[in-house]
């Protein structure tokens, strides 16, 4: 197997982690967790809905630059400091998920975790993609 990192030039430089993998052989692509880091590497985002859809476009733009779509996603896992407030905000973080990633929703998992790694970070999505 061989393993192509993608480092978007879009987001905040990787530290210790690739953006997203591509794996030849079955074309599994790997997507890191996103938080809501602009370019720059600062969380932005005052609010879960803001930072959710700042981390969701972090995560379809490292799955766009290693050549997938929304489509492709097999499996997202939302992390989130605190799942009453997600749950308040499901419809919405429903209605952003379509408008950025379309109707053809991956396997999904919500944890609530204590802490993130970029501390003002309110939630964070991984996951992986299998490219036709």
């Amino acid at each position: 197997m061989t393993a192509e990192r993608v480092n978007p030039p879009d987001l905040s430089p990787p530290a210790g982690f690739s953006h997203a993998v591509v794996a030849t052989g079955s074309r599994v692509v790997f997507l890191a967790g996103q938080t809501a880091l602009d370019g720059d590497g600062k969380v932005v985002g005052d609010t879960l809905p803001e930072q959710f859809t700042r981390a969701l476009t972090n995560l379809l733009t490292a799955l766009r630059d290693a050549g997938g779509t929304p489509a492709d996603l097999a499996r997202v896992t939302v992390y989130a400091t605190d799942v009453a407030a997600y749950r308040e905000h499901a419809r919405e973080l429903g209605s952003l998920w379509r408008e950025l990633a379309g109707r053809d929703y991956p396997a999904m998992a919500v944890v609530e975790v204590v802490r993130l790694w970029d501390e003002e970070a309110m939630v964070e999505l991984d996951g992986f993609a299998v490219l036709p």
